[in-house]
């Protein structure tokens, strides 16, 4: 049966065994950023309170804004978020957004063509790193055993405007919209692999110069990391501006229960929260495990 409104539903990304929940950010312009992130991208603000801002979009909170306006700067030769990576439902849910970009001037930073996925880069006021793509079919991807075809090609953006009007109104993040993965600046690209995999349960699907890419449920990615600018760098200073904390959501009793037996057996520290569990990467980046949504 076709889907209603298949901009309304969140894609395969969001169907896996572990998938991206929300991240946190802290910020020192609290007012400004979260604007940006209404008018950018189109996310709703779901909650405020003195010092939190929760955007989201279908009601699902997707980044909380954490103010500190006494943050160190961010740099991307320390650990921390390379960028995160929302999922449009559609390619013409992107293509509306595509328009809704050029007619607010946003600037971007790049645009390829991934193979798997059609992806923008940009950067919000405090220079946490932004992606907004959509995936091609996943029956498309070609993968060779464990390893897939994952490309960085010029992007043909005409072809993607085909997708609608030229008219085409942009009136905010479709309902569909979620997280599809995050990338993360370590200090070491194996050392993350042992985590994210031993600890966490991810696989690696791709690996590059500097950079590993790694998923649950044979999706392309859900985490990426890189050492391109942070080679050798130390636990992160929780006083900096930028990535505070990632979640990730399990699917089913099972899929929690697993990671949670992994994350002991892996003899990684972890803490009990009320509807969840958290632990930290080696670089000190906060993760939460939420149990599947009742």
């Amino acid at each position: 049966m076709d889907v209603a409104d298949p901009s309304a539903v969140p894609t395969f990304a969001s169907r896996t065994p572990l998938h991206i929940g929300a991240v946190g950010l802290r910020v020192r312009d609290l007012d400004r950023t979260s604007a940006f992130y209404c008018g950018a991208i189109g996310l709703c603000v779901l909650a405020t309170s003195d010092n939190h801002v929760t955007l989201g979009a279908g009601g699902a909170p997707l980044v909380l804004l954490e103010h500190q306006p006494d943050a160190i700067a961010d740099d991307p030769r320390h650990a921390g978020l390379y960028h995160t990576a929302f999922l449009m439902p559609t390619r013409q849910d992107l293509a509306r957004w595509v328009l809704h970009a050029a007619r607010n001037k946003l600037a971007l930073t790049g645009a390829s063509d991934h193979a798997v996925s059609e992806a923008f880069y940009f950067d919000d006021p405090e220079a946490n790193g932004i992606e907004l793509y959509a995936d091609r079919p996943p029956e498309t991807w070609q993968w060779t055993g464990d390893e897939l075809k994952i490309t960085t090609d010029p992007l043909d953006i005409d072809d993607i405007l085909r997708e609608v009007p030229s008219s085409a109104a942009y009136a905010g993040a479709p309902n569909g919209l979620r997280i599809g993965h995050v990338h993360l600046r370590v200090g070491d690209v194996r050392r993350a692999e042992h985590f994210y995999g031993d600890a966490l349960g991810l696989d690696v699907t791709r690996r590059r110069q500097g950079a590993s890419f790694m998923s649950s449920g044979r999706y392309h990615h859900h985490v990426a990391v890189n050492v391109w600018h942070s080679a050798g760098a130390p636990v992160r200073n929780p006083q900096r501006a930028g990535l505070s904390w990632l979640a990730l959501e399990a699917a089913d009793e099972q899929a929690y229960a697993g990671v949670n037996e992994r994350l002991r057996r892996a003899a990684t520290a972890v803490s009990e929260r009320t509807g969840s569990v958290e632990t930290e990467d080696p670089w000190g980046t906060r993760l939460r495990i939420l149990p599947p949504a009742a």
